[in-house]
């Protein structure tokens, strides 16, 4: 699935929702997914910061949350910055439990975006597959 403008301007308006009082390092991301639905997450910080979540597990958890569909084909993550920013280990594992094969697409305020996939991201990851 190509990178559209939808699923920026989707990333973009969660990232000014998040709450990142300590990092004040706003992430959005969109998930879209087979059926065309689309799932938002932003980061959501804790003075207790191993329980912070980022904007990619976020939006996964809200697409399980939903029901239905627990695969994705394609996620954006915006950052406000003048590079992007790659998805966190944790998000990459996550990312992967629900689609090694799903794009992803970094971008930010400046021209550069990152273009990979999840399995580039995590490669050899330990997933559903190593369980069987």
């Amino acid at each position: 699935m190509p990178l559209s403008r939808d699923l920026i301007d989707k990333a973009k308006a969660a990232a000014r929702r998040a709450y990142c009082p300590y990092s004040r390092f706003p992430v959005g991301a969109a998930i879209a997914t087979e059926s065309g639905t689309v799932f938002t997450g932003c980061n959501v910080e804790n003075a207790s910061y191993g329980l912070t979540i980022c904007a990619e597990r976020n939006a996964i958890f809200q697409m399980v949350a939903a029901g239905g569909e627990t695969t994705f084909d394609v996620i954006v993550v915006y950052t406000p910055t003048p590079k992007p920013t790659a998805p966190c280990g944790a998000c990459r594992q996550v990312l992967n439990e629900f689609n090694p094969a799903a794009e992803v697409y970094c971008v930010c305020d400046g021209p550069d975006v990152i273009r990979s996939t999840v399995r580039e991201l995590l490669p050899n990851a330990f997933g559903p597959q190593n369980l069987g």
